[in-house]
């Protein structure tokens, strides 16, 4: 397995990156070529007490984009910039996958620019793993695609359903697609419209579900368009940090909070990591032609590992080849419905 990391992407430089990658060749059996600027790399290997070697390589490339530059700009006035050259390593079959805690949206560009779709799909989508109170819960999209058509959301159903099957181990994922109430009446025309053909499906479709239904696990898939998905997404990471910090400062009001709080250490531990983010990994941008993790621009070490441990698995499942066959069986059973529903409707017209 040879993984392609933008190394010196994210809030936090190169040093979160370059630990992730030093534990993956200690832990793993994969190569890493850190893309990036070639001196500022082996000087912060050195500083690590590192050096490269047949398992961690080093390919030059510009400085990473800024957090803020506009993606589709990036293609066109930056291809040597370091999520380029990595989604380049993939396209070429010089990597297995990339990783970039960089410039999502420019990661996104970058990896649809060189690695194309995989066949039959037409979007991609980012699926950012939820921790529930049963374990995980994917949720696509994440905010690859703000306007979407039901036809979008039946491919998201059809990914999230195989990142929850081969990521998380779960053989029969459940689906719900995320709406303003349960029944299948209600929501926009999009959720209406989606729920008719994820019904067709040959998916496991449990039906639509609210908001509230996610942290409790309702279905092992959430399917929504990219503009619901990231407010999801953005909601949670703020809701949680702030339910920490309030729990936080009434503990520090009294003394006895304060003892209590520390006969409970274990316990807070354990619900801390239970919902920690960063022992899934970054969010995988599925429908890709290649296989690209998407990791938060505050990844640590744990994040970057977790995430170069995801791309080995997919790669040696064939993660993509699982999508392409999936979508010709959906397209398979969607068209006999298809014809079946103008049989019977012509039937009815001859017989009145």
């Amino acid at each position: 397995m040879q993984i392609a990391l933008d190394a010196q992407a994210g809030d936090f430089g190169a040093v979160p990156n370059l630990k992730g990658a030093i534990r993956a060749v200690e832990e793993l059996d994969c190569k890493i070529l850190l893309v990036g600027q070639e001196s500022v790399l082996r000087t912060e290997l050195e500083k690590l007490g590192h050096k490269t070697g047949d398992k961690l390589q080093i390919v030059n490339s510009e400085r990473p984009v800024d957090m803020s530059s506009e993606p589709a700009k990036i293609v066109r006035e930056n291809p040597n910039s370091s999520i380029m050259v990595c989604a380049s390593l993939v396209a070429e079959g010089k990597a297995d996958g990339m990783v970039s805690a960089g410039n999502s949206g420019a990661t996104m560009v970058a990896s649809l620019a060189k690695m194309k779709r995989v066949k039959n799909i037409s979007r991609p989508a980012i699926a950012f793993p939820f921790p529930t109170t049963k374990g995980v819960s994917v949720i696509l999209d994440g905010g690859a695609n703000i306007d979407c058509k039901p036809r979008h959301l039946l491919e998201f159903a059809l990914m999230g359903s195989l990142y929850s099957k081969y990521a998380f181990g779960v053989k029969n994922p459940s689906i719900g697609i995320l709406s303003v109430g349960e029944e299948e009446s209600k929501g926009n025309l999009l959720v209406r419209e989606s729920t008719a053909l994820l019904k067709q499906s040959i998916l496991n479709f449990h039906g639509p579900i609210e908001g509230r239904d996610i942290p409790f696990g309702t279905t092992d898939v959430v399917v929504c368009d990219g503009f619901v998905g990231n407010v999801v997404l953005k909601l949670s990471e703020g809701l949680s940090k702030a339910m920490f910090n309030a729990i936080k400062a009434e503990i520090s009001k009294k003394l006895s909070y304060k003892i209590g709080a520390l006969m409970l250490k274990k316990a807070f531990r354990g619900v801390k990591d239970n919902f920690d983010p960063e022992k899934h990994g970054g969010a995988p941008l599925l429908g890709v032609g290649g296989i690209t993790i998407v990791c938060h621009g505050k990844s640590g070490e744990n994040a970057i590992f977790n995430s170069i441990k995801r791309v080995c698995n997919f790669a040696k499942v064939k993660m993509n080849n699982s999508i392409s066959e999936g979508i010709e069986k959906l397209n398979d059973v969607l068209e006999k419905s298809s014809m079946d529903d103008a049989l019977s409707h012509s039937e009815n017209v001859i017989a009145g």
